[in-house]
């Protein structure tokens, strides 16, 4: 294997680290490599559309969890939701919902849930999900 000569020549040259420094920066080139797809492979993962606030004014995350819609569209329709909790357009105690917003359905997640997992809100609409994730940090 071409690496282990180069290490060979390396270590007669130099120190065992640099042969061991060169190994981890191929092996790093390999596994990113590995790691490219021709996107059919995260079909299912997650799509980060930036940031927004719930009504309590707290920093989220907000992503398309399935299907297909624009981050725009997913920033308006989170926005939109925020803005029906904070005028009081939600049943409940805190606005879990569901409240419907511009065709979309949403609820938000209980405080033990939203603990555990970091997931504050999902608004539905047929297939597609879009979720609202506190901000690490």
């Amino acid at each position: 294997m071409r690496v282990r000569s180069a290490c060979r020549s390396h270590r007669q040259r130099n120190s065992a680290s640099v042969c061991l420094a060169s190994m981890v920066i191929v092996s790093a080139l390999v596994l990113s490599a590995c790691g490219q797809s021709n996107g059919n492979s995260n079909a299912n993962a997650p799509k980060s559309c930036g940031t927004g606030h719930t009504s309590a004014r707290v920093p989220v995350t907000i992503s398309v969890r399935r299907g297909g819609v624009s981050c725009s569209t997913a920033m308006t329709i989170e926005r939109d939701y925020a803005k029906a909790v904070d005028e009081g357009k939600a049943p409940g105690n805190g606005g879990g919902g569901p409240v419907p917003v511009d065709g979309w359905i949403c609820t938000g997640y209980p405080t033990p849930e939203v603990l555990k997992t970091g997931n504050t809100s999902k608004c539905v609409k047929g297939s597609v999900e879009i979720l609202a994730t506190l901000q690490a940090g």
